[in-house]
């Protein structure tokens, strides 16, 4: 027999709360979403991407103009030079904040003043699929829940996790070196709230499900705004227990069960995606069984494809390639390679060696990088995150340093990135080929300002259009990959993929359409040599007519032999 939507809620909600009366908690639940018990589920294992599907990151304020709101600018820099290019808007955090660029969120339920209005992000949402944040873990100690739980009154009183020094708490997991638990003063004298990330930033306590219904009627004012792609921001560290390392609990997982499963009741096309910055193989339990993340990113491809085009060797990001597992019908992967965040280290955890990974922070730091550390169980400070501009980080090569290979080696990262299974993900950053921002490391004094820069609009405009800018040039090629990536059955983010075995220099996969009408080699030189390729390695099929889809070039002796220059990339297609 079919489970009942409210059935399913309260077996979910059982492993949570087993001391609390699950059946009426599962009804306020509903009428918070606006559901009824026995609503009819979506479609199982339904795809709600397509090949055609590129994604944008960027803030709210990224892109400026002199007396407009920046919401209202980017909406015209999108509709300028991205209508044809972008299906989704991620816009980082665009409600009252008090540091953190945003993620210290005061007040969920508004935009911020400074940025524009609520009508303003749904103008973006009309014509994009517009994908927000649900800063879900922590907020701000401005926000008006927080002034409430130091007077102890209600909503807010018991809604941040305390804790007590004397608890253990050495396995905790931490991704900072900030204090855990900070002293706070309240009506009824000092407590201790946990803070994950930072001071500014205090933990909500889903214990009291009372902070489970607030955030349900966030998500359904949300999806109200147009809203209809969630980032579970920092959802892996949700539930606290002394004594365990406080991330990834069987708790969280129903979390995120329970807000999928009314999420896709109330709006069947929305999808939910897990920002968990962890070990692959810890990040890969975020699909759950198809119940969980509708998407994961796919977070050990950016610092994994960064090594292997400055060493010039693929031999990790192979391996690591054949280790994924195919993503479940109804599940994808969200590709990035560069973010408002820094290159995450513990992605290669398990995947690099230590001083692998130590050569890499060397080298990134030659190119003008910083690097941001996290504090280990027993206490020792750990590099946690590599912060550097993706087109700095790719200008030159471990062993020969800087060179003049950078616009191809950027130009082919992303083309590693667009053919791979999944959703590709562009931070407008990469997408404009802008570097380190060392006055703004300056003037905010947090080095993930080097990658969080701004540009007026009139500015951005004539260095596009000028065709000797890198800018331009990465822009106008980037444009043109995208517009081939979406004609590609063969590229849908499930389509299968097979790792190709061609040395060390030359990265390979093969794509094949859900159909199996297409095929498509995707082979990319690495490194800053030539390198040829046999085709009949490839065992291209004798029968078909194959064609470079970049080039555009035929491919006529499929015994012959095609020479790629340094970073050179192909897609041979039939």
């Amino acid at each position: 027999m079919t489970q009942t939507l409210e059935s399913r809620l309260v077996a979910m909600l059982d492993v949570v709360y087993p001391a609390l009366d699950c059946e009426f908690l599962a009804d306020q639940l509903l009428a918070a979403m606006d559901l009824q018990p026995d609503a009819e589920a979506p479609s199982p294992q339904q795809h709600r991407w397509s090949e055609s599907d590129v994604a944008l990151i960027t803030y709210a304020d990224t892109v400026q103009c002199p007396h407009e709101k920046p919401l209202v600018t980017l909406k015209r820099f999108l509709d300028g030079c991205l209508r044809e290019v972008v299906t989704a808007v991620h816009i980082l955090p665009f409600f009252p904040y008090s540091s953190d660029d945003g993620f210290a969120v005061m007040d969920y339920l508004a935009v911020n003043e400074s940025h524009g209005s609520w009508e303003d992000v749904e103008a973006i949402g009309h014509d994009y699929k517009l994908m927000a944040d649900l800063v879900i873990n922590h907020m701000s100690v401005r926000s008006r829940w927080f002034e409430n739980f130091r007077k102890r009154v209600g909503p807010g009183k018991d809604y941040f996790v305390e804790g007590n020094p004397k608890d253990d708490l050495s396995q905790v997991v931490r991704p900072r070196t900030s204090p855990l638990l900070n002293p706070v003063q309240t009506d009824d004298g000092e407590r201790y709230v946990w803070c994950t990330f930072s001071e500014d930033q205090v933990d909500l306590n889903f214990a009291n499900p009372e902070v489970l219904i607030e955030f349900v009627n966030i998500i359904r004012y949300y999806l109200e705004r147009g809203v209809v792609i969630f980032r579970l921001d920092a959802v892996a560290f949700l539930w606290k227990e002394p004594g365990t390392p406080c991330i990834h609990l069987q708790q969280t997982h129903e979390l995120i069960k329970i807000l999928r499963l009314l999420i896709e009741h109330h709006s069947p096309d929305a999808v939910v995606i897990t920002e968990t910055n962890v070990p692959n193989r810890e990040n890969l339990t975020y699909f759950g069984n198809g119940n969980e993340a509708h998407a994961i990113y796919n977070f050990s491809l950016p610092p994994l494809l960064i090594n292997t085009l400055v060493t010039g060797n693929c031999r990790h990001l192979k391996t690591w390639l054949m280790s994924m597992p195919p993503a479940q019908l109804g599940t994808t992967y969200l590709n990035f390679i560069a973010s408002h965040d820094g290159i995450g280290l513990r992605p290669t955890d398990g995947l690099l060696e230590e001083e692998e990974k130590q050569r890499l922070i060397n080298t990134l730091e030659s190119f003008g990088g910083r690097v941001s550390y996290r504090r280990t169980a027993d206490g020792r400070d750990q590099p946690y995150e590599l912060n550097i501009a993706l087109w700095d980080a790719l200008k030159g090569t471990a062993e020969g340093g800087a060179d003049h290979w950078q616009l191809q080696r950027f130009l082919c990262a992303h083309t590693v990135m667009l053919a791979l299974e999944g959703i590709p993900a562009f931070y407008i950053h990469s997408l404009l080929a802008t570097g380190n921002d060392y006055e703004r490391v300056e003037h905010t004094g947090r080095l993930r300002s080097i990658n969080r820069g701004h540009w007026q609009l009139d500015e951005l405009e004539a260095i596009l259009a000028d065709p000797l800018s890198h800018q331009a040039q990465v822009y106008q090629e980037l444009c043109r990959l995208i517009d081939i990536r979406r004609a590609q059955p063969a590229f849908h983010p499930n389509a299968t993929q097979f790792t190709l075995h061609l040395g060390l220099q030359l990265f390979g996969f093969w794509r094949q359409s859900q159909r199996r009408e297409q095929s498509i080699f995707c082979i990319h030189n690495i490194s800053a040599d030539a390198q040829q390729v046999a085709l009949s390695d490839i065992n291209l099929i004798s029968t078909d007519q194959w064609t470079d889809l970049i080039s555009g070039q035929s491919i006529d002796d499929l015994g012959g032999v095609i020479t790629l220059k340094p970073y050179e990339c192909v897609w041979l297609s039939n």
